[in-house]
């Protein structure tokens, strides 16, 4: 094989080669926007300039992209971008393509924050009259969270053996970079049939709740077809997208008693009802026994002639079945006919070829019908 310091590539063939291994270097760098413009096809074009020494990189952020983490980026901002670089073969530029941009700094994400929270709040989308209350006695449910973790199991452990049926996506939950996920998530659900949908994560800080303030992913629980909870704990600031939800609750254990609730409900009055039911029945009982006892000695001449006549009607009864016994009439002579498992009353119940099974008092004959008149 040629050495490699001897193949000659061509300039397409060489950056193509570049590329493969400039994607190895995927990285997470902060900076500020500087140089923004957008093309004519919505993708964005900045620079990130380092506030210690001044160094610029290109980067470029492709518009579905940057749709989706609803960050609106101007001159000045300081973000965060999760990519690799890329050389542009018809120009020979190294652009960083940013997959993933979030805000940087726990100020300027508590702005953004509360702008877009005021903003939802004044379109209605998190109006109490909007919210639906949950189906009583659900069982479908779709719930969303990491299988990573404690969340899960600590859920799954307080539902209960009430039948829930539970279909789970497992999806990120921590910072920017899990908006993709859930998002893919709640509209897999979306096309599905449930009761209820479930989203959980644990609590933590404003940077790594990045996702459950997401414009898009808000917008998409408050139109879920069907009620959503939000279990996702957090520290001081709610997460937007529990605000949307129709129910938020802190914990995943809150979530399952919310769900099992109107079912224990039932358990309850069941056994509550049973226990009426049976108190009921050993009160009648000891009452009877008492009117028994008393009325014993007057009553003993009927309850005779009762047993007298329940034991003459018995008799005749017994006589009645008797004669109608079928194997009684085998006894006299007759037997019964079946084709194919079934008794013959008519000749058109069989055809000639059929096999007949004869059922005579002492066993069966098997025939075969050779003719009919």
């Amino acid at each position: 094989m040629e050495p490699f310091n001897e193949i000659i590539f061509s300039i397409s063939e060489y950056i193509e080669l570049l590329n493969i291994g400039l994607k190895k270097s995927r990285a997470k760098i902060i900076g500020e926007v500087s140089e923004l413009g957008f093309g004519p096809t919505g993708h964005v074009y900045f620079s990130l300039k380092d506030e210690k020494d001044g160094s610029i990189l290109k980067c470029i952020i492709w518009k579905s992209r940057y749709i989706l983490f609803g960050i609106r980026l101007e001159e000045g901002l300081k973000i965060i971008a999760t990519g690799y670089p890329e050389i542009y073969p018809l120009s020979g530029r190294l652009s960083f393509i940013a997959e993933v941009i979030e805000n940087a700094g726990e100020g300027t994400l508590k702005k953004e924050y509360e702008k877009l929270k005021k903003k939802l709040a004044e379109e209605g989308v998190f109006a109490e009259e909007r919210k639906r209350p949950l189906p009583k006695y659900l069982r479908k449910v779709g719930l969303i969270t990491s299988r990573q973790g404690a969340v899960l199991a600590d859920f799954l452990s307080n539902l209960g053996k009430y039948g829930f049926k539970i279909k789970m996506i497992d999806s990120r939950v921590e910072g920017q970079g899990a908006v993709e996920d859930l998002l893919l998530s709640i509209r897999t659900f979306k096309k599905q049939a449930l009761d209820v949908l479930v989203i959980m994560r644990g609590g933590g800080s404003l940077e790594s709740m990045l996702a459950f303030n997401n414009e898009l992913l808000v917008r998409e629980v408050a139109g879920f077809p069907v009620p959503v909870i939000a279990a996702i704990g957090h520290d001081k600031d709610v997460p937007l997208m529990s605000l949307a939800a129709d129910l938020a609750v802190s914990t995943p254990t809150a979530a399952a008693n919310r769900l099992t609730e109107p079912w224990r409900q039932v358990a309850l009055l069941v056994e509550t009802a049973a226990r009426v039911c049976f108190q009921k029945f050993h009160n009648t009982l000891e009452n009877g026994k008492i009117e028994l006892k008393n009325s014993w000695e007057k009553s003993i001449f009927g309850f005779k002639s009762l047993l007298s006549r329940i034991n003459q009607q018995l008799g005749q009864s017994a006589k009645i079945i008797e004669l109608n016994n079928p194997e009684r009439q085998l006894k006299l002579g007759y037997s019964i006919a079946r084709c194919s498992g079934k008794i013959v009353r008519s000749v058109k119940n069989v055809r000639p070829g059929d096999d007949l099974a004869l059922r005579v008092v002492d066993g069966n004959i098997i025939s075969e019908v050779k003719d009919i008149k």
